[in-house]
């Protein structure tokens, strides 16, 4: 699912094109520092393009191996995100900022989890907590939070019923150091996959 390609205005983390911003540089060499738990992984992706003159975007796995005793309680499948940096030195008005974030987590849930009418708000107290704790500061949050149900039927293959959440979010960060923002959104995704607190050790269903 990462791609270790990049398409944007820059090379890599390290060698960035003639003409980019510096403050740009800096803002992607900091997402690569953000030091996140072992059982989430992160790497460059392909950003999108034609929405703001300069961009890179980063995408976090949760991998727990079968024979680590940490086992992700509320999730019963895939839990991924991808994190995106928009810089456009024109955008100041329009953002309050130069620098904005966008957002965006997939996880499978089960169904004692996902049929909790409360999940939406929770999961989005998570995001605005992470962001609080981890110090990255910022303004003009905003985003949303959908559960869904699928249910299959006929002769197609997978379980009777699969429950996912998505949430996607938006903000611009009020500095160029984003290590603190790449860590609260790895925290968003550690407790969206169901991980248990860094520290705690669970057995094995």
């Amino acid at each position: 699912m990462i791609d270790s390609e990049a398409t944007s205005q820059h090379k890599t983390p390290a060698g960035q094109a003639e003409g980019t911003p510096a403050e740009f540089s800096e803002a992607v060499e900091s997402m690569h520092r953000a030091r996140l738990r072992p059982e989430i992984t992160l790497g460059t992706i392909r950003p999108p393009q034609r929405l703001a003159p300069f961009s890179h975007a980063i995408g976090l796995e949760v991998n727990v191996a079968d024979d680590q005793e940490i086992v992700a309680q509320d999730s019963d499948g895939d839990s991924f995100g991808r994190l995106i940096l928009l810089h456009d030195p024109g955008a100041e008005e329009a953002w309050e900022g130069t620098m904005r974030l966008v957002a965006y987590i997939q996880a499978d849930m089960d169904h004692a989890v996902a049929s909790d009418p409360l999940l939406p708000e929770v999961a989005w107290q998570w995001l605005t907590e992470g962001l609080s704790r981890s110090g990255a500061e910022h303004t003009n949050l905003g985003g949303t939070v959908t559960s869904t149900t699928s249910v299959r039927f006929g002769e197609i293959g997978g379980p009777p019923s699969a429950y996912q959440l998505e949430m996607r979010a938006s903000w611009t960060a009020t500095g160029n150091d984003l290590t603190t923002h790449v860590e609260a959104f790895a925290t968003v995704l550690a407790s969206v996959a169901g991980l248990p607190p860094e520290g705690v050790t669970e057995l094995h269903r």
